[in-house]
């Protein structure tokens, strides 16, 4: 594939992708920051304000008030940090994680919902083939 083949793949690929992404999150039912912190939590264990700032690649601010609003409502509960006093390190509750089963139960749902209701066994099929591929693509992007 030529360089501009190449670059308007990778444009499709983009919008295409935000777009499936943006469709999925209509079933949520809290507001997309709080989710993305709530799985944060999940994957990587107990983190700072400051380090879910950096992997939602928004600014402290914005991610300090999503935290509040976890905190308040029992998804997450802050504790010192062990070796810096300024810092607490946040703890996804059981709440917080029952919570994220069921958004990403929901998210599930819809998209296997959809994925029947669009695709034949073959196309299916074609699909689950181009999960490795995405996945390899997702990993070279964030280092990973």
């Amino acid at each position: 594939m030529d360089e501009e083949a190449l670059a308007e793949l990778a444009e499709e690929l983009r919008q295409s992708i935000g777009e499936l992404v943006r469709a999925v999150r209509v079933v949520d039912t809290m507001p997309a920051g709080e989710a993305a912190a709530l799985g944060f939590l999940d994957r990587d264990g107990p983190l700072t304000t400051s380090d879910l700032a950096h992997r939602r690649r928004v600014t402290h601010q914005s991610a300090a008030k999503s935290v509040r609003e976890l905190v308040d409502a029992g998804l997450v509960r802050p504790e010192p940090h062990p070796t810096d006093g300024r810092k607490q390190l946040l703890h996804l509750t059981d709440t917080g994680r029952t919570r994220l089963r069921l958004e990403r139960a929901r998210r599930s749902r819809a998209l296997t919902t959809a994925l029947q209701d669009t695709f034949t066994p073959e196309e299916q099929g074609q699909l689950h083939d181009c999960v490795a591929l995405l996945s390899r693509l997702t990993a070279r992007l964030t280092g990973g």
